[in-house]
């Protein structure tokens, strides 16, 4: 019973340690395998793939050697009133969730979401003033943290004695503290741009993606056909599984090791596209991945080469309601950065505005 109990802890930890590098072994060991599909010769991604693209892919230098917003960037004045457009019918949603209403398995169990007020008579237990304390455990899997630049380290294959770096070539430096550069407080206070919802359960006629189900370029190119609108320059750029709506019908779930989610191949696609923002209902990353020996490919290449923000456990379900009323996938996208000095992650605070 003990040996069973400590097993469940370690994959409780697991489950959305993102900054862990866990190998394909591993999560066969507790029967989550790749999609087939995955391991297919025109499909397939290794480590050697991977290594090639770190430099490929980069964008180390396009903005100076000082950056630390990567693309971000591309978030212009411009961009920006371009998504002031967008607005119609003048309706806002959410795509955050609410840490504190949930509770479940796929908890990260990094630590406590907590709310209470700060001053109480230990005696009484009489609230002695409206003051409030929050504690978010941001990397939660019960939260959508907005992962900072400096949340992954590569190279990838790094040796032993070989200094790990962080987005843009700065050292990876992490102390209790949190990083010392391309934190949360270094990629601005907030940003408004056009969004795309690419909803693939609504594309492929399914409630939700099942478990494991990985998504290609070819699809994310089928839902621009079928939404009529092109992926570009800028964009916040949302992909729907359907991973809330299955937690909903059907209870909560390892997803972070058995999860849908884009196939580390979108990787130069994504880096073509230019996309500032990308953000999903689950982990991004498909679990396991099918790449063997890195099972978080698009985490790693997306902050440290390409210098891609990315956000995990958005919730996606009232922009879908919205968006498919409307048949319009684009709209108005809010973000607010906390300046977290230090941070690894913001949480995320975005909102839809159609």
């Amino acid at each position: 019973m003990l040996k069973s109990n400590r097993m469940r802890a370690f994959i409780r930890c697991m489950l959305f340690a993102t900054p862990f590098v866990v190998s394909s072994v591993f999560a066969q060991s507790i029967n989550f395998i790749p999609h087939p599909s995955t391991q297919e010769p025109n499909r397939l991604v290794t480590i050697d793939t991977l290594k090639k693209w770190e430099k490929d892919l980069s964008n180390w230098g396009r903005w100076g050697k000082d950056d630390q917003r990567g693309l971000l960037n591309l978030i212009t004045p411009e961009k920006t009133r371009q998504a002031l457009t967008l607005v119609k019918e003048g309706k806002t949603v959410t795509l955050s969730i609410n840490p504190f209403k949930r509770v479940g398995s796929d908890t990260g169990g990094f630590g406590e979401n907590v709310h209470r007020m700060a001053r109480i008579d230990p005696e009484t237990g009489a609230v002695r003033g409206a003051l409030d304390i929050i504690q978010l455990s941001i990397h939660d899997g019960l939260n959508s943290p907005l992962d900072a630049l400096c949340h992954y380290q590569g190279p990838i294959g790094r040796k032993p004695g070989e200094p790990a770096v962080s987005y843009n070539g700065f050292p990876f430096t992490l102390t209790a503290a949190g990083c010392k550069e391309s934190a949360a407080d270094r990629m601005g206070p907030g940003y408004i741009t056009r969004a795309i919802l690419v909803d693939m359960p609504l594309l492929k006629n399914v409630k939700w993606l099942e478990p494991s189900t990985p998504i290609y370029v070819e699809d994310l190119e089928a839902w621009e056909k079928f939404a009529g609108i092109r992926i570009g320059p800028g964009d916040a750029l949302l992909i729907r599984t359907g991973r809330w709506a299955k937690r909903s019908a059907e209870g909560a779930w390892a997803y972070g090791l058995s999860g849908a989610g884009l196939h580390a191949s979108v990787l130069p696609w994504l880096r073509a596209r230019d996309v500032s923002l990308l953000g999903s209902d689950a982990v991004n990353d498909v679990q396991p991945s099918g790449v063997k020996g890195i099972n978080r490919p698009i985490h790693q290449l997306t902050q440290v080469n390409m210098g891609l923000p990315i956000a995990d456990n958005v919730y996606l379900e009232d922009a879908a309601l919205e968006a498919a009323r409307l048949k319009r996938w684009e709209f108005m996208f809010t973000l607010h950065i906390y300046q977290i000095q230090g941070g690894t992650a913001s949480p995320f605070n975005g909102l839809a505005t159609f």
